[in-house]
């Protein structure tokens, strides 16, 4: 879709400026450590990775489901289903692909590896929603073109969950404070920043919960869902228990984190 590189970057900035806007003005948690350093970080990695993905990727999942449709590939393009139909059950099956995949990044030690670097933030805020490893967004981008091939949904359908990932990534992310009993209703239909914020937990057990990105149906469903972290929202604390020097936390550092750091005990195989 030839007007992807606008809507992308549009929505991205939209999305980037209110969370931060909503963070200033109703912060859930104080920051124990330097926001400009975290940020300053946390942006390059923003920056670099799409960059990279374009550098290493001949084609990206847009791309990707515009040849699945040219060539008939997947099972949405032999179902002869109603095309809004299409484009809802596609949305579903790709947020079903990302809730297992980031399971399966919490399970083998190899690619737990490298989503430490997301894990390692010692505060949560809707920075922290888009620091992943160069390495994890590549395979991330691998795992979602091979979906586009099976499932083959179409190409609005990959182009309308791309920026619902990126936004729900920023927002569920967001250092912000919602009133209870809204936070408790969005629960029913996708993921808020506090149940997200269990999952970044220094506590294993909650590190390994939560799951979701953007619908909280499979959390319930596969039985990962923990409502709060034991400790409350505030007295949480944020990151790895083996990842305590904020000094440390510089991107050279981050980026070489897979190859030199301790992976501790948070794969879940290893409970």
């Amino acid at each position: 879709m030839k007007y992807e590189v606008i809507i992308r970057p549009t929505i991205f900035l939209a999305i980037f400026t209110a969370v931060a806007l909503f963070e200033l003005r109703s912060p859930c948690r104080k920051l124990t450590t330097s926001k400009k350093s975290r940020w300053i970080n946390n942006l390059a990695i923003v920056i670099g990775n799409p960059l990279l993905l374009r550098l290493v990727f001949p084609i990206l999942a847009v791309d990707m489901a515009v040849i699945a449709h040219e060539r008939s590939w997947g099972l949405l393009n032999i179902l002869e289903l109603p095309y809004w139909s299409e484009i809802v059950t596609g949305i579903i099956l790709l947020d079903l692909v990302i809730y297992l995949q980031h399971v399966m990044f919490h399970s083998v030690p190899l690619f737990w590896r490298l989503h430490m670097m997301h894990h390692a933030d010692l505060d949560f805020d809707l920075t922290t929603g888009l620091r992943f490893h160069p390495i994890e967004i590549m395979l991330s981008m691998g795992i979602k073109i091979s979906a586009i091939c099976v499932f083959g949904p179409p190409v609005l359908s990959v182009l309308v969950f791309e920026v619902i990932l990126n936004g729900m990534a920023m927002f569920n992310h967001g250092n912000i404070k919602i009133l209870m009993q809204l936070d408790r209703f969005l629960r029913y239909f996708v993921v808020t920043p506090d149940m997200h914020r269990v999952h970044h937990s220094v506590i294993i057990r909650e590190t390994n919960s939560n799951f979701g990105f953007n619908l909280s149906w499979w959390d319930r469903l596969f039985g990962t869902y923990k409502a709060q972290p034991e400790k409350g929202h505030v007295g949480m604390t944020i990151g790895l228990s083996q990842f305590r020097d904020a000094k440390k936390l510089t991107l050279p550092w981050l980026l070489a984190l897979p190859f030199i750091g301790d992976p501790g005990r948070q794969p879940i195989n290893r409970h």
